[in-house]
């Protein structure tokens, strides 16, 4: 008699009712738990040994078949053992390979059935011929070789190893076999071996895409995020953070990394990890954000923000006590200051750090703090660096997450940094501080609370974007900088003329990018929704600005677009100078292409003002706008 599953799971009530075997779709398989899709396969094979008893014809082929089979369902039962067992167990090939296993056996089953004589039509009907049982014997081996695979990744993965084999199920996708090597031991194997295998799929999700589908569809994400979550396996945190860095590089692979509550997890180890760690997981935190709006949103909701914020200022001494402490009482401050000595984390004579004054942001810190400490500047220098860019991407587009960062006072940390160092930091910090003066101009709320002109935060800001836009050698530090003042522009007040200078001058720089953006930030200062635009208009006048703006319209169609917007401005707010008619601006406007009018239909208006506005103080220009019939209105 053949022999029955001896496993009351590996024999569900459900199935063992049933005399023939059911065929199990994809997703259904997918609901079953691993020893009830296992069951089916074990079933076949019972049903297969009794028909190879009843054959009559081709025994011996039928008997090889038997034997194959009985091999299959002793490594199915050593599955089953293995699934139920084992605490932490990846299921991924075992599914995939039980279904390949379970249509092999079907193909049997009918064979071996085709081999019983039961009447003369049959006989007549049924042809089977030894080239069938070749093709299934070939079949066959293929299953027995997929299990013995798939067993033995198992056990590598509890005894501490990796197998690189390639079983047949894998033959025309190699990739698959390595991803699900690699991730048995995510799952199933010692610390050590976690680590290297997360440095593996690392690796693997460098190269391209598709290797990152894989590794997430064939569940990768999970163990990774369990030995990020292991502090006391840093160098497998590590490996875990650059696995899931490196697979962070698209919308839906970010989502799936929240969908398996990534978020918390990550920012749990940023407030909470040696330096080297925080490093991964802020840079980590900057990939999601970028790629993910929704990666934005929950970050914040997890706080991520503070702690980024203090890790930013670390070692950052500020020397002015109104930076240090804004508008807080006297009695306040020496609240702060006996709360630091008691801590010892305050010197007389120094001034406390920012990194201090924001200690309580990082939440778990405490567990590695000798070793930040100790850590080398470089290791430092680096991890500012991400925390810089990690707040660049949350703050990008995002209004509430700018306001967060202000409302930690990360905009002193920004602008000192600004002021103190060089490279990548420097422009991660500009450029975060661009991206939140974006947003406080396009939310009223944001630039009144945080841009006021008696804020000593934004006097900060303001003071290294100038200090940048006169002295910075590089142009891509300027843009940001100049892009930044001129988000900024209805913040100023009249008076406030020191801004508008330094733009006037780089109306002349070198750069046409430098200068078109300087044209930009100007227009926002003398456009209409600027309500200082006509004091704002005449200050640029006054700094010499039209001159160079005029050879900004022989450049580029970008550039000559908002020179040309520029000059309408200055004209519509302040035609009565005579800067404007020595500048030759109504030849100017004369010579403005019909067809670049046409691209730009915002153009036509503003010319028709500024030439009406040009005529009304200026007599020899009052025919000039009859004589440009394309711009009348």
């Amino acid at each position: 008699m053949a022999a029955k599953p001896t496993s009351a799971a590996a024999t569900p009530p459900a199935i063992s009712q049933k005399l023939q075997p059911q065929k199990q779709t994809a997703v259904e398989q997918q609901e079953k738990r691993i020893e009830e899709v296992l069951s089916y396969p074990i079933l076949l094979s019972d049903q297969i040994n009794g028909a190879v008893k009843e054959a009559d014809i081709f025994k011996l082929e039928c008997s090889e078949v038997g034997k194959q089979v009985e091999r299959l369902c002793q490594m199915l039962r050593s599955a089953v053992r293995l699934a139920t067992s084992t605490a932490t167990f990846y299921v991924r090939p075992l599914r995939r390979i039980a279904t390949e296993v379970s249509k092999n056996l079907e193909k049997s089953l009918t064979l071996v059935k085709k081999c019983r004589r039961r009447n003369p039509l049959r006989r007549v009907v049924t042809i089977v011929s030894s080239a069938d049982f070749k093709k299934l014997h070939n079949l066959l081996d293929s299953s027995v070789a997929d299990m013995k695979w798939v067993l033995s990744i198992y056990e590598a993965g509890g005894a501490g190893g990796i197998v690189l084999t390639l079983p047949p199920i894998a033959s025309n996708d190699p990739m698959i076999s390595w991803v699900w090597s690699f991730v048995s031991s995510l799952y199933m194997g010692q610390l050590q071996d976690k680590a290297e295998a997360a440095n593996e799929i690392a690796s693997l999700a460098k190269d391209n895409d598709r290797n990152k589908q894989i590794i997430v569809e064939e569940g990768g994400i999970p163990p990774l995020l369990k030995l990020l979550k292991d502090s006391s396996s840093p160098e497998g945190q590590a490996a875990a953070a650059s696995a899931l860095y490196n697979l962070a590089n698209d919308v839906e692979r970010v989502r799936a990394i929240i969908d398996e509550s990534g978020v918390p997890i990550i920012v749990q180890v940023l407030g909470d990890s040696p330096m080297k760690v925080q490093i991964k997981v802020a840079n980590l935190v900057a990939k999601m954000a970028e790629h993910c709006p929704l990666a934005q949103e929950d970050f914040a909701r997890e706080n991520v923000i503070r702690p980024l914020v203090t890790l930013l200022s670390i070692d950052l001494l500020m020397d002015d006590a109104k930076l240090k402490f804004g508008k807080q009482s006297i009695h306040s401050i020496v609240e702060i200051r006996k709360e630091m000595e008691k801590k010892s984390l305050y010197k007389p004579g120094l001034g406390p750090s920012l990194s201090m004054h924001y200690s309580e942001g990082s939440g778990k810190g405490g567990n590695h703090k000798k070793d930040r400490e100790n850590e080398k500047p470089e290791v430092k220098h680096g991890l500012k660096m991400s925390c810089a860019e990690a707040l660049w991407m949350l703050a990008k587009g995002n209004v509430a997450n700018s306001k967060r960062i202000t409302e930690t006072k990360g905009l002193l940390s920004l602008a000192k940094l600004v002021e103190t160092e060089q490279g990548e930091l420097q422009y991660n910090c500009l450029m975060t501080i661009m991206e939140i003066t974006s947003a406080a101009e396009s939310n009223a709320d944001l630039r009144r609370a945080t841009f006021k002109t008696n804020s000593p935060a934004s006097k900060a800001v303001v003071d290294q974007l100038l200090r940048v836009i006169k002295e910075s050698d590089e142009s891509q530090l300027r843009i940001a900088a100049i892009t930044a003042i001129g988000c900024l522009a209805r913040a100023f007040p009249a008076r406030e003329i020191r801004v508008i200078g330094p733009l006037v001058e780089q109306l002349g720089h070198r750069s046409e990018e430098v200068a078109t953006e300087a044209a930009i930030a100007l227009g926002k200062f003398a456009c209409p929704d600027n309500f200082l635009c006509v004091e704002h208009s005449k200050t640029i006048i006054e700094f010499r600005g039209v001159q160079p703006l005029m050879r900004l319209l022989k450049g580029s169609e970008r550039a000559q677009l908002h020179g040309l917007i520029l000059i309408c401005y200055l004209a519509i707010h302040a035609g009565k100078s005579d800067d404007l008619e020595r500048a030759g601006v109504v030849k100017a406007f004369e010579g403005v292409d019909r067809a670049f009018v046409a691209q730009h239909p915002e153009l036509k208006e503003l010319i028709t003002q500024a030439l009406y506005h040009l005529s009304v103080f200026h007599q020899s220009h009052s025919g000039m706008l009859a004589q440009r019939p394309f711009l009348a209105p």
